[in-house]
């Protein structure tokens, strides 16, 4: 896997270069950042509003308190000069792996705000397009447009909780903008920005009961097949013992009074014993289907709110 060196000077500025070109040999240590000592490294300058504080160091570490902006000076709501619109953008390491002070003929490099280079973020807004603004794709949660957002954007994000931790949606009756809350939505848990794949969650309590009552009905139609065997060998045992007695050459004899006794007495049994159980065996399986399988059914086995690919 490709990565940026240790110390990557590349890009620093001819001024700052000759300044750490210029620090003794006995001072260099104590110049190259070392245990929290100052370092000269490539920062690129920020392009800020009048609107803006910007509270940043020479580390290329930044809190801007602002309004909406997620791009140029027009991006956002604040660039559109919405009211309630304010942000706090909280970045490390402006333009990532790219970051650089000056261009390969010693300008001084400028930088909007650039949610998928910037190193890492935490990005707070009354006002905000979140998902438009980092490049996320809809899932079953949607696209929330003007409304407050909190982002955080990392290569690598750790949420840690030593007691526990929830993911709570639809706690309030009213969003920050004032509208009505009509609906739930739940969580989308998005692997490789594709939703594609995205499917419900299976609800493990409702699930591991569907496959008991399956597990159920499976075993009763055993015992329906089982009874069907039983009835059809008490038929069959009938046949095997059967004769006739003739005695006048080719004339039909009577039929056996043996087997029309076992005969009625087996389809008596199987209508009785397997027919009717067939029938409640099949309004069992569609009793099950609707209560667990459909998504209006009391326990279905699948989240109707929360997803995952």
């Amino acid at each position: 896997m490709m990565r940026k060196p240790a110390v990557d000077l590349i890009g620093l500025d001819p001024k700052s270069r000759e300044y750490a070109d210029s620090v003794p040999s006995e001072l260099k240590s104590s110049a190259r950042g070392v245990v929290g000592d100052p370092l000269q490294e490539p920062v690129p300058e920020y392009i800020s509003t009048p609107s803006e504080k910007v509270i940043a160091n020479k580390n290329n570490a930044w809190i801007v308190l602002g309004r909406d902006r997620t791009g140029s000076r027009l991006s956002g709501y604040g660039g559109k000069g919405d009211t309630h619109a304010a942000s706090i953008d909280i970045v490390v390491g402006r333009m990532g792996s790219d970051a650089r002070k000056v261009d390969n003929n010693g300008n001084q490099l400028y930088v909007d705000p650039n949610f998928k280079k910037d190193a890492a973020r935490i990005y707070i807004s009354q006002k905000t397009d979140v998902d438009a603004a980092f490049g996320l794709p809809e899932g079953r949660v949607g696209n929330p447009k003007a409304k407050s957002a909190i982002a955080l954007k990392a290569d690598g994000i750790r949420i840690i909780a030593r007691e526990g931790i929830k993911l709570v949606t639809k706690t309030d009756k009213k969003n920050s903008q004032g509208g009505n809350v009509m609906q739930i939505s739940g969580v989308d848990l998005i692997a490789g920005n594709m939703e594609k794949e995205l499917q419900p969650l299976v609800k493990g309590g409702n699930l591991q009961e569907a496959l008991e009552r399956l597990t159920h009905h499976v075993d009763k139609l055993s015992g329906i097949v089982d009874a069907f065997l039983h009835t059809q060998m008490q038929y069959n045992t009938a046949i095997q013992g059967h004769f006739h007695h003739s005695p006048f050459f080719a004339v039909p004899n009577l039929p056996s009074t043996v087997l029309q006794s076992e005969g009625m007495r087996c389809s008596l049994n199987q209508l009785v014993k397997v027919k009717r159980s067939l029938v409640n065996q099949k309004m069992n399986l569609a009793g099950y289907k609707l209560t667990y399988l459909n998504p209006a059914g009391k326990k279905y086995i699948n989240s109707r709110f929360n997803n995952v690919n």
